[in-house]
């Protein structure tokens, strides 16, 4: 049955409440939801409701169209000079011997390791340190361009951008533009946590606001270009504070239309200051995808990024909203291992994603960072499918 078909048996249920029916009709129309109708979809509407209308827009913007790209991390530092208080991943500096220091040699040579390899994407992101200053990302992001060009740069959030703008003096527009000239082609979407002040000024005072942010990334689509978004869930905020924090976005998006796409952040409470919370349920990542799909009218993209919430939990968002689960990663990421996740190290061949894909009947598409399609895996059959893997061995009966 189509999503469309769903949606109007959806519409003829005789039990559902006038409320979600007319947020139902809204969403059949094309209508954008209040921030109210989004707070009632998280603290009112039954999962498998959330999914039909999730699904509904999922696949009338994007069809059974389920993106990934070959993308490889670099992570310059895990010390930083921030003390927010979900973060497992970040070490004081005074507790140098715990952590990493990358120089841009070795920043470098990670890139080298690819050479021969199909990647299109670097995500480069790490904790906060004054030796990693503009002139120093500067100089790297122009000798990995001047290596390889079409390689595809992914860089630093706004966090990493306030603190090397205001440690060198330069406004947002003109540290953006330094920025965009050396080399860096989109900004990932890290460090939005909760927008709202209540929330973030008790998990992450000491580092740049949410309007800050959200400037930063008006900055950068003024320029042309692209950037994704974030949003960190499942803590001590409340579902007021999600649908601000998405309200937000949508304004944003509705100035610039810089946005690719969103990405829910799970917080994982292993090794932090806000271990004493516990994690939620899988059922509530779930909802909280569908919400987000349907309220975020004019975000292209969900993602789920399958190293945070597991392969399998992955599988399922793909019926909740969700069109993209990343890249392939290649273990070069320890941000959400060292937190606690499923995926310890996370890595997947393209042949791996692309039957993670297909196994829950969605069209596996290549993708660079743009969206630019690079291959349909449709129909491709890899060599390893083709060999002959013996008879299965069946049991013997005795008469």
């Amino acid at each position: 049955m189509s999503s469309t078909a769903t949606l109007d048996t959806l519409l003829k249920d005789p039990s559902l409440t006038k409320p979600l029916r007319d947020i139902a009709e809204k969403v059949a129309q094309h209508q954008r939801l209040s921030p109210a109708e989004g707070i009632l979809l998280f603290e009112e509407a039954e999962l498998g409701y959330l999914g039909v209308l999730a699904n509904f827009v999922r696949e009338q913007k994007q069809g059974d169209h389920t993106y990934f790209n070959r993308n490889f991390h670099i992570e310059p530092t895990n010390l930083c000079v921030y003390t927010c208080k979900f973060c497992s991943y970040s070490r004081l500096i005074k507790q140098r011997h715990e952590g990493w220091e990358y120089t841009a040699e070795q920043m470098l040579d990670i890139v080298y390791k690819y050479d021969n390899e199909p990647v299109t994407e670097v995500h480069i992101v790490g904790g906060v340190l004054p030796q990693y200053d503009l002139p120093f990302y500067v100089d790297l992001f122009k000798r990995i361009k001047a290596h390889r060009p079409e390689l595809h740069v992914k860089a630093l959030t706004p966090v990493e951008y306030h603190y090397i703008f205001k440690k060198a003096k330069v406004s947002y527009e003109d540290g953006m533009k330094m920025i965009a000239d050396s080399g860096v082609d989109s900004l990932p979407g890290g460090g939005a946590e909760i927008f709202h002040p209540e929330i973030r000024e008790q998990i992450a005072a000491d580092k740049c606001t949410g309007e800050q942010w959200l400037r930063m990334h008006e900055i950068w689509h003024e320029l042309g270009r692209k950037s994704n978004a974030t949003m960190l869930y499942g803590h001590i905020e409340n579902y007021s504070h999600r649908i601000h924090h998405l309200d937000e976005l949508r304004k944003l998006q509705d100035k610039t239309g810089g946005f690719q796409t969103f990405i829910p952040l799970k917080f994982r409470n292993q090794d932090n200051e806000m271990s004493h919370i516990p994690e939620v349920s899988t059922i509530e990542d779930l909802r909280n995808y569908a919400v987000s799909r349907i309220y975020l009218d004019n975000f292209g993209h969900i993602k789920a990024y399958w190293p945070m919430i597991s392969r399998n939990v992955a599988q399922m968002a793909l019926s909740f909203g969700v069109d993209d689960i990343d890249g392939t990663i290649d273990d070069t990421t320890k941000i959400y291992s060292m937190a606690g996740s499923e995926e310890q190290t996370p890595a997947m061949s393209t042949q791996e994603l692309v039957k993670l894909i297909r196994s829950v009947g969605r069209r596996p598409i290549e993708r660079d960072t743009l969206y630019n399609v690079i291959q349909d895996y449709s129909d491709v059959v890899f060599e390893e499918d083709k060999q002959f893997r013996g008879y299965l061995d069946l049991p013997v009966v005795n008469n």
